[in-house]
């Protein structure tokens, strides 16, 4: 299975496997020992994961510095929200470029038939 953890294993999972971690540390002689056996106790396929989730836990309870789960999350948001701007923008752009193309054709066209007399540029309705 490839893809983030995130869709992989549910947050009550990952919930689970920090408090046990937690828990268990003290008999263990290692973060690392501790977090293997977790791993090996839930089915999480490497207890790299593990770490991750408790280092983000550690993160999220102000213990350690970073980026937290939320922030994280708004961030996430704002990016898409932002390409979505970027894209409504762009089309709104080339819209204008077309309709600023079509209006000089059409006031080219009133001019060429013009008197002399009157203004050279007559805007026409459409």
């Amino acid at each position: 299975m490839s893809g983030s953890t995130s869709k992989r294993y549910p947050v009550e999972l990952r919930d689970r496997a920090v408090r046990m971690v937690g828990e268990i540390r003290p008999d263990h002689e290692s973060d690392w020992a501790a977090m293997t056996q977790v791993a090996t106790l839930l089915g999480v396929g490497t207890p790299e994961t593990i770490r991750k989730w408790c280092r983000q836990a550690e993160v999220d309870g102000g213990k350690r510095p970073g980026v937290t789960s939320e922030e994280s999350a708004e961030l996430k948001r704002l990016k898409r929200e932002n390409a979505e701007l970027k894209r409504a923008n762009a089309i709104l752009k080339s819209a204008s470029v077309l309709f600023a193309a079509e209006l000089c054709a059409t006031r080219r066209c009133v001019c060429r038939g013009a008197v002399r007399d009157r203004p050279r540029w007559v805007v026409v309705a459409a």
